[in-house]
């Protein structure tokens, strides 16, 4: 049956009924409440409702939406024996956001939101304040949702019964609620009206009144003004300049540059510390996962310690065995043996994620997903050792959201023997300077057969920088044009004929009407002076010149 036929065949609730008088609510509105008359049929639980009180469930537009049928006597023990509760709600009628309101609402002053009838009671007649009976403590929060829509400016009055607090106070928080919480050290369950039958309706209203919100979280969301921002800490690096100490990092060039010798070079020099072309490392534990190429790691690092004349640090740690950056567990396994704070280098990226279609947006964005997630496990960097496209000049291969979410990116390319490495990317530092360096061949003895057992070591070539410092005068024009020239190189175009694979470029004839500009000789001979100053830097090997185009050596 719907609730208005049952509610319309009840009789009108006295305060003789044995449940108001349990609770000892004499003197409670009663207009609203209601009685299944004797021999009445309805059934729910298999138990006669008839003497039950009737409470009415009203939704927030104040339609009838449920009944609560309050038993007491035998009916009432048999449900408590079968430990079910003597409170049953009408089936088929949901009481989700129903409350009964005892007293009457008025605009902006307090209400209290109790879970059943009884503490509604208690705490109207300790106040004279309204009070909401919510059929159940689940249905408190959505009642408190409705109510503050209602009226913005109502002081709602939570009052839990003991063990419903840590809940309590999550509902305060988010409609902005006090809560009225019973005295410490009674049992679970304990409620306002047991506290009014105890110690008085006048203890039970200072309680409430004394009522007060949780404390509100700290914002999701924080604003910083000049004096913040200055007051923020500095970069961490980890190599200065170059990698950060925290983040994602990529260290990519193509097939034979030298990019895997580069990287274990680098990492050997941030797991000692030691600084690496000159630029200053902080030292941290180092995992290197040599997915390609494991077999000849072994030698790599041989070589390495011979070249140096030390053994191999003790916080370079390897990892050899198979690895799939897109596997949830394999990243969770390897974050477990890694230390805290540590540098992560998988060498390379399409080994670590054989399956996936690194030129898809979804495949490389569940890459780099796993990747952040790998470093927010370790709280360090992970670097990612990839390969460049068929057109070296491009960049990274794959789709272009793997460059886009590097917080630093290193770039190694070959000219014959000849490579380099810079920084194509730096968030927070300068990039564009190339380092050039060589690998070296190191003999570690013979094998079997009696034929020399060999591997390569990361040297840094410093030709360049000889002929900068050695060849060139203090002063004179050629110091001025060079000093002219350099920032254009910075961002010139690369792939000009006869320039090294990646080098930037600037037109000749732009190089001379910059270098003009710094000379102080008289203006109309400024020019040629430049042209001079051009060839000289040229023919010292300083510069290069091919077809009008200019580069660094």
């Amino acid at each position: 049956m719907s609730p208005a036929e049952v509610w319309n065949r009840c009789e009108a609730a006295t305060a003789a009924h044995p449940y108001i008088v349990a609770k000892a609510a004499a003197g409670v509105p009663l207009d609203y409440l209601r009685v299944v008359p004797a021999g009445d049929a309805l059934l729910i639980q298999g138990e006669r409702m008839a003497g039950a009180l009737v409470v009415p469930a009203y939704a927030p537009d104040g339609m009838l939406q449920s009944l609560q049928c309050v038993t007491t006597g035998d009916t009432a023990a048999r449900l408590k024996a079968k430990k079910k509760k003597p409170k049953l709600n009408l089936p088929g009628a949901p009481m989700a956001g129903a409350s009964f309101t005892v007293g009457d609402v008025v605009a902006g002053a307090p209400v209290h939101l109790c879970e059943g009838i009884g503490t509604a009671w208690a705490c109207w007649q300790a106040t004279g304040h309204p009070a909401l009976a919510c059929f159940g403590w689940g249905n408190v929060g959505k009642v408190a949702e409705a109510m503050r829509q209602r009226d913005a400016s109502a002081r709602l009055v939570l009052v839990p019964d003991v063990g419903k607090e840590s809940d309590a106070a999550k509902i305060a928080q988010n409609v902005g609620a006090a809560v009225a919480y019973m005295p410490e050290g009674e049992e679970r369950n304990f409620d306002a009206n047991d506290l009014a039958q105890r110690e008085g309706h006048d203890v039970l209203a200072a309680l409430l009144e004394d009522a007060r919100e949780p404390p509100k979280p700290e914002p999701r969301y924080k604003l910083l003004g000049a004096n913040e921002l200055r007051d923020l800490p500095p970069l961490a690096w980890r190599v200065r300049g170059v990698l950060p100490a925290v983040g994602l990092a990529g260290l990519y060039g193509p097939s034979a540059s030298g990019k895997s010798f580069l990287a274990l070079d680098m990492a050997a020099a941030i797991a000692e510390g030691r600084r690496w072309f000159d630029c200053r490392v902080e030292a941290a534990p180092v995992v290197y996962t040599a997915l390609e190429g494991e077999g000849g790691f072994r030698l790599r690092v041989a070589a390495w310690e011979a070249h140096t004349g030390r053994a191999l640090p003790a916080g370079l740690s390897m990892v050899l065995q198979p690895f799939k950056l897109t596997e949830p567990q394999d990243v969770q396994d390897l974050a477990a043996v890694v230390p805290a704070g540590a540098v992560v280098f998988l060498d390379t990226l399409n080994r670590a994620a054989p399956t996936a279609d690194e030129n898809s947006s979804r495949d490389m964005g569940e890459i780099l997903s796993a990747a952040k997630y790998l470093q927010s496990l370790i709280g360090g960097l992970v670097v990612l050792v990839h390969h460049t496209g068929k057109d070296a000049t491009k960049g990274l291969r794959g789709h272009s959201s793997l460059f886009a979410a590097l917080d630093a990116a290193v770039e190694v390319s070959r000219d014959g023997e000849r490579r380099e490495w810079k920084v194509a990317k730096s968030k927070d530092g300068q990039d564009g300077d190339a380092h050039p360096f060589t690998l070296k061949i190191e003999t570690m003895g013979t094998d079997e057969h009696g034929d020399a057992v060999t591997s390569c070591v990361v040297v840094r070539d410093t030709a360049a920088q000889d002929v900068r410092t050695v060849k060139l005068p203090q002063g004179g024009n050629q110091k001025l044009v060079l000093d002219a020239l350099r920032p254009m190189f910075r961002g010139g175009p690369t792939g000009k004929p006869g320039a090294p694979p990646l080098r930037p470029c600037i037109e000749l004839e732009a190089a001379v009407i910059a270098g003009a500009g710094r000379l102080t000789c008289p203006t109309d001979r400024r020019a040629t002076r430049t042209r001079e100053a051009i060839t000289g830097l040229v023919s010292r090997g300083v510069l290069g010149l091919n077809e009008g185009w200019l580069w660094l050596n």
